[in-house]
């Protein structure tokens, strides 16, 4: 059986992640970063795609496994009729190359395990050439090079062009193996001690997270969530990815597979706020400095998303020698939605970039002027129609939430002048923007017959991202236009007392997003249900509902894109920085510390 996506865990050293199954095979590990290409790619596809499986002998499944605490150092431990023995899963954090580093212990007994490495680079597509040299395996294909050797050194044989290991430790033993990549041309790098490394990474995790200054109700929650985000940062630049995979099926055996290894400004102000809130204030700091370096240019090139380092273009293709997780084709890289128009990035840029100015991050120049500019470009373009914050690929429309943003660029503008007087802007021209804007949008956006914002202008489907109606300020919580809104969302869009992101076909049958099949529920939406119940003076049903979401972790507390209500699933891509920043931020709104703009 293909495992679940909730089988996983995820190490990382910040620049790349590597997914390990509860059955101890990493399948899926990109180096050396993030969005470049696999060289364990069995999680969409099959075991000649590659992986690197360490189990005791027989053994099918872990008996558990665990964080140590407050870190993302995973313990898999395994217990067996001949004894029990712990697997250690770490990346530590890189001086030049990424390591893999795995240690197994014994704990009990004796126990043999199987080690099999299959190194598949590009993607699962080439078969390196294999050899020793001074008590490693050294694997080469074009570009790429790894060296694998273990700590005390242990026989070895290639079969079936993969490398396999047979050992046995008794309680008190320790094997480690260390994987290393490196570009081929290169020489090999410095040899990273595997014990050390998992020392210096328990203690920086530690450390990392003592400087987190929420202490409410949920916190071990929250804390799993912020080492998440953590993880997905690419440290070099700051950028945080959506998630570490690409392709993972919001539908088991659809077609609704998609690349999430790039950075999305949709996630902008939510993210900068949980970081701030929780006390971040560095991380926070480079999210700021990586959205101005991105952004930087003509307003009118924005775009929503942007590579780990700012990289424009994102172009996507297929890969067809991959079956797709659970068989869900096709496998894609790259992301086309980047060529979209959704004017709510303004929007969310602006907010950003006025939460950074307010709390008091360190100034950088320029950046009123490029608010400026965005507003600039926005006075003249906000009428037009937009693929929305969905990236729908069934044709533009006038999305509610993407006027409602706009109306968030022209306020966040307003406030900046009206706070810092200094500063050169046109106030009155701003002021007259955000009521032209909002006023649109009550007239259009608005059903009174069913007292609810709609998703666009003239339709009857409801958009979960009208829940955000009242954090941005549009309007205030006790609006019956907000109360309705909220009420309509949760009848409408709920599957299994949880909330899809939209209906996937408007009143006429008409596909709204331009696909087939349908999807889970959106995680992050749920999140969002639990923020406005809360705003509301509802806050018992919020907290009812964020601790059924909380449910839906993993046992290592994980979270996907989206979940199944029938199927009890995960789905999507993972683990999913929107979710985790949800949950981060509807912690912080229930214990009254919400600090996310």
């Amino acid at each position: 059986m293909h495992p679940s996506i909730e089988d996983y865990a995820i190490v990382g050293d910040e620049q790349t992640a590597a997914l390990v199954g509860t059955d101890g095979s990493v399948d899926w590990l990109c180096l050396p970063r993030f969005d470049s290409a696999a060289c364990f790619a069995k999680l969409l596809g099959d075991e000649d795609n590659g992986y690197w499986r360490i189990a005791p002998v027989g053994a099918d499944r872990c008996t558990r496994r665990a964080y140590r605490r407050d870190t993302l150092v995973l313990d898999t431990d395994w217990e067996t009729e001949q004894g029990t023995v712990r697997v250690t899963d770490l990346m530590p954090q890189r001086d030049r190359a990424p390591d893999l580093v795995r240690i197994v212990e014994g704990l009990d007994g004796e126990v043999t395990l199987h080690s099999v490495l299959k190194l598949r680079f590009d993607y699962g597509s080439i078969v390196p050439w294999v050899r020793r040299s001074d008590g490693h395996r050294v694997a080469v294909a074009g570009p790429d090079s790894t060296w694998l050797r273990s700590e005390p050194e242990v026989r070895s044989w290639g079969e079936d062009f993969g490398t396999h290991a047979e050992f046995t430790v008794r309680k008190g033993d320790t094997v480690a193996f260390v994987l290393t990549w490196h570009p081929s041309h290169e020489p090999r790098p410095p040899l990273v001690d595997p014990f050390d490394a998992l020392r210096h990474s328990v203690e920086d995790w530690r450390a990392w997270v003592s400087r987190c200054r929420y202490d409410g109700p949920y916190r071990d929650a929250v804390v799993r969530s912020l080492i998440t985000l953590k993880a997905l940062t690419y440290a070099p630049t700051g950028g945080i990815v959506a998630a570490a995979t690409t392709s993972l099926p919001e539908e088991p055996g659809g077609v609704r597979n998609w690349d999430y290894r790039y950075c999305w400004l949709r996630d902008s102000t939510l993210t900068l706020g949980a970081l701030l809130a929780a006390g971040y204030q560095e991380e926070a700091e480079a999210w700021r400095n990586w959205l101005l370096r991105a952004v930087a240019g003509d307003p009118a090139d924005l775009q929503i998303m942007y590579g780990l380092a700012g990289e424009r273009r994102l172009p996507e293709f297929e890969l067809p020698w991959l079956s797709g997780f659970a068989e869900s084709t096709p496998v894609r890289i790259g992301n086309d939605a980047v060529n979209q128009l959704q004017l709510d990035v303004y929007g969310e840029v602006m907010d950003s970039l006025s939460l950074a100015r307010e709390s008091g991050l360190s100034p950088q120049p320029d950046v009123w002027a490029l608010q400026t500019a965005l507003l600039d470009f926005l006075r003249t373009h906000w009428r037009q129609p937009d693929e929305g914050l969905w990236e729908v690929r069934g044709g533009r429309r006038q999305f509610v939430h993407s006027k409602v943003m706009v109306w968030v660029a022209a306020d966040r503008a307003v406030r900046t002048l009206e706070l810092h007087p200094e500063l050169d802007g046109d106030l009155d021209g701003w002021r007259a923007l955000r009521e032209e804007v909002h006023r649109e949008v009550c007239e259009k956006g608005y059903d009174p017959e069913r007292n609810t914002f709609t998703q666009s202008y003239g339709s009857r489907e409801l958009d979960a991202a009208l829940l955000l109606i009242p954090r941005v300020g549009f309007l205030p919580p006790d609006d019956p236009r907000v109360i309705g809104t909220i009420d309509a969302v949760r009848k409408e869009l709920d599957h299994g007392g949880f909330l899809r992101r939209y209906s996937t076909t408007d009143s006429d049958q008409a596909d709204v997003d331009g696909l087939p099949g349908s999807e889970g529920t959106f995680l992050v939406c749920s999140f969002w249900l639990a923020d406005a119940l809360h705003m509301t003076g509802r806050t018992r049903e919020a907290r009812q509902l964020f601790e059924r979401l909380m449910g839906l972790a993993n046992d290592v507390g994980l979270l996907a894109e989206e979940f199944d209500p029938v199927t009890g699933r995960q789905l999507g891509n993972f683990p999913q920085a929107f979710s985790h920043i949800g949950l981060v931020n509807t912690a912080l709104a229930l214990s009254g510390e919400d600090g996310a703009g």
